[in-house]
């Protein structure tokens, strides 16, 4: 249980790095930012997958299949979503609004997996939602404050921005219940095959829609400097690091919790995504959270802590 905690931890760390792209070029748009990010995903899991061939050579057709359909949901249109959302409503805005996922997942996993990985009793399970829930919905509101306090603040692009948070949600409440399915049915396999296995399913998907992108921008005559922007290096640089860092080393710690703990409460410990993602918008900005987001932050934490000490119940199958 709490190795399994340890790796979620460290994912969230990674994931909450594609929070930090978006606001470090916003002169890039959403989609480049989309492909490119994951172009540099599937280049890194190239060698990875040459030193791993012999276990990828045991997935059979179906597996790869569904590694391009996680690749393509939970990769490519979740950060397409959430880049967009970013761009438009700021780093804080849909950093809380993924922060609902932990619940959102909780709940989804619990009405549909009891029978394979117990029941976790919603009386017992309902005073970590609601601490879950109380934080996110004191940071939201601190963030809320502070955008009526903007003078310059474009409510529609704000809103905008929101609803596309919400498309990443839905992205990513499909990704970790289909991606634990996996898991969960296949225990011989390595969650560092897997996930090299849907980097390699996503580089076609990538590539594909880079160079699409670039003959529409060509068609369309955009003054955008295809194919790597304005500022190639640093563009190139970030998405590297984070094809590396977010998309392979998270999604490998992700694999190895997703095999040690049950689905609903490894969906609660996808807050460490919201905290780290926190965390490194404030170290942009330059200054600390004031006392509503900390409140919210201590409450985010109390829940996952009491979510850990939450067993599942096993479910009595009829006769």
């Amino acid at each position: 249980m709490w190795t399994g905690t340890l790796y979620a931890l460290i994912a969230g760390l990674m994931w909450g790095l594609v929070f930090v792209g978006p606001l470090l070029i916003p002169e890039y748009p959403a989609a480049l930012q989309s492909v490119g990010r994951y172009l540099a995903f599937g280049l890194i899991a190239l060698p990875l997958a040459w030193l791993d061939r012999a276990a990828l050579r045991r997935l059979t057709r179906s597996d790869w299949l569904e590694a391009i359909k996680l690749a393509a949901i939970g990769n490519l249109l979740y950060y397409l979503c959430l880049a967009s959302a970013i761009q438009r409503a700021g780093g804080p805005l849909p950093t809380m609004i993924i922060g609902t996922l932990p619940v959102v997942i909780a709940i989804s996993a619990n009405l549909r997996n009891a029978r394979r990985d117990g029941r976790l009793p919603w009386l017992r399970l309902a005073p970590s939602l609601l601490l879950i829930a109380a934080g996110i919905a004191c940071v939201n509101q601190a963030e809320l404050a502070a955008l009526r306090n903007d003078a310059h603040a474009d409510i529609t692009r704000y809103a905008y921005g929101a609803l596309l948070a919400f498309g990443a949600v839905a992205c990513w409440t499909w990704y970790p219940l289909r991606n634990a399915d996996w898991l969960r049915h296949h225990p011989g396999r390595s969650p560092r095959t897997w996930a090299t296995a849907q980097g390699v399913a996503t580089l076609p998907l990538a590539l594909t829609g880079y160079l699409v992108l670039w003959l529409v921008m060509g068609v369309s005559g955009s003054p955008f400097a295809m194919p790597f922007g304005p500022r190639p290096a640093v563009f190139i640089g970030l998405m590297a690091a984070i094809g590396l860092f977010a998309s392979w080393l998270g999604t490998l710690c992700w694999n190895e919790a997703s095999q040690r703990l049950p689905t609903a409460l490894a969906g609660q410990l996808i807050v460490f995504e919201t905290l780290a993602a926190l965390s490194y918008a404030y170290i942009l900005r330059g200054h600390p959270p004031g006392a509503q987001t900390l409140l919210g932050i201590a409450l985010l934490v109390a829940g996952v802590m009491w979510a850990v000490r939450v067993k599942p119940e096993p479910v009595e199958l009829n006769a």
